[in-house]
């Protein structure tokens, strides 16, 4: 059965899947004692800061507000005092500007609904429904960070035909998007419903990876009620949920180099945004907690947390019994296009999936070795591109040697490097590469 389901057809790998929290139900993380709000969750400018030291504040309470077309407000997600408004080493290392709370009680907003009543009903205009989208500080929770109001606007002279929500989650380890199809199906549907109506279509496809049957399942018995919405299959394979590749296996279309998916007649939205526009339209609820899986070969008791933007890192991972000391690398996101984090301390935001806790055996590929040209970067590329080219030309920085070879198609998925038998780090050649390219441009 699974050879006859849709996949993209260029390049891709099959990595080991260690879903061990697949069938783990979503806990809530609880509260730390102080979070650290980023201003800048999102592609595009930070947002502007709107409270000062000694503020009161509480859950829902608007921190920063979007300053620019492309940025996205940022809301407090719990109650109590602002402490500072300061730049703080964020998981890279790098200062960025943060609001400290220090955590006193759980005081919501009066206008969040708090209530389990799922409301299916949607009163709303285009524009009503874009305004409350932005006002939730809505962003693309798959990673990219893209404000979502803006990709729920339809761009003057394009014409959108297909909504499709990314369910795959194909990282191994994460689980997140799993769980919350599993325990939130209903609200992720009615989801897809507003996003439809403010695209003014009536199409949407929730594609789901063959490797979550009781995800399937239960969308399946579910859309059956809801008209415009149904369930795609997909076969398993990675980097199945990149945007390019699930438009190519959803529908057939092939976004051409610099162009969006809108330029095919395709909107994008992850399964966790799409519940955060539920909850942000149907419920007033700003997006200030997300679910992040805690994993890894060295997390002792893994598992799925819905998380408070702004917890620290080592406060989740304490919850999960803690950091081993022979653990080799702390990974925010997926172990294949994830960030090593040099601060444990650093919060999790609203672009957070997971928290992962890797072996020397997983982390370390070991001793780089000579390129033997045996092509198989070139076959797992799913752009198509020539990974070991890149890196030779790269290392040596002949950047004007690179630029044929049309690095800034790599979607940095890492394949590439999974799959050389000399060890050579060539995701990191191009990523390299695509920099140096985009300062000259």
């Amino acid at each position: 059965m699974s050879s006859k389901m849709k996949t993209f057809p260029l390049g891709g790998i099959h990595p080991d899947k260690h879903k061990i929290t697949s069938q783990t139900p979503i806990k809530d993380a609880g509260l730390p004692e102080t979070v650290y709000i980023p201003v800048k969750q999102h592609i595009g400018a930070p947002a502007k800061i709107l409270v000062n030291k000694g503020d009161k504040v509480k859950v829902g309470t608007l921190l920063a507000d979007s300053d620019g077309i492309v940025s996205s407000d940022v809301h407090s997600s719990v109650s109590g005092e602002v402490l500072k408004v300061e730049a703080i080493e964020g998981e890279f290392g790098y200062l960025e500007n943060m609001i400290t709370i220090r955590v006193e009680g759980d005081e919501f907003e009066p206008s969040i609904d708090r209530s389990a009543d799922i409301i299916k009903e949607i009163p709303y205009t285009q524009d009503e429904i874009i305004q409350k989208i932005r006002e939730g500080g809505i962003v693309g929770m798959g990673g990219a960070g893209y404000p979502t109001p803006i990709k729920t606007t339809v761009p003057e002279g394009k014409k959108i035909d297909i909504l499709i929500l990314n369910g795959i989650e194909c990282e191994p380890y994460l689980t997140a998007d799993d769980r919350l199809m599993v325990e939130h199906a209903e609200e992720i549907i009615i989801g897809a419903k507003i996003i439809n109506k403010a695209l003014g279509i009536q199409n949407a496809v929730i594609a789901i990876d063959e490797n979550k049957p009781e995800a399937i399942k239960i969308m399946q018995k579910l859309t059956k009620s809801y008209v415009g919405v149904n369930v795609q299959v997909l076969k398993t394979k990675y980097p199945q949920g990149a945007e390019k590749q699930l438009i190519k296996a959803i529908a057939g279309r092939e976004v051409p180099n610099g162009k969006l998916p809108a330029d095919v007649g395709c909107i994008v939205q992850n399964v966790g945004t799409v519940f955060a526009v539920y909850e942000a339209v149907q419920k007033n609820k700003p997006l200030f907690e997300r679910i992040v899986t805690v994993s890894g070969d060295k997390c002792s008791m893994p598992g799925n947390f819905r998380t408070r933007i702004g917890t620290p890192a080592a406060f989740l991972l304490e919850k999960c019994g803690g950091i081993p000391e022979d653990t080799a690398q702390v990974v925010f996101g997926g172990p294949m296009m994830g960030t090593s984090a040099v601060n444990i301390q650093a919060p999790v935001t609203k672009l957070t999936s997971g928290l992962l806790l890797l072996s020397e055996s997983i982390s370390r590929k070991g001793e780089e070795e000579q390129c033997i040209r045996c092509g198989k970067c070139v076959a797992a590329c799913p752009m198509g591109l020539e990974p070991f080219a890149i890196a030779r030309y790269a290392r040596q920085n002949m950047f004007n040697e690179v630029k044929p070879l049309h690095v800034l198609d790599c979607i940095e998925c890492g394949c590439c490097a999974y799959i050389c038998p000399a060890r050579i780090p060539l995701l990191d050649y191009c990523k390299l590469a695509k920099n140096e390219l985009k300062k000259r441009k």
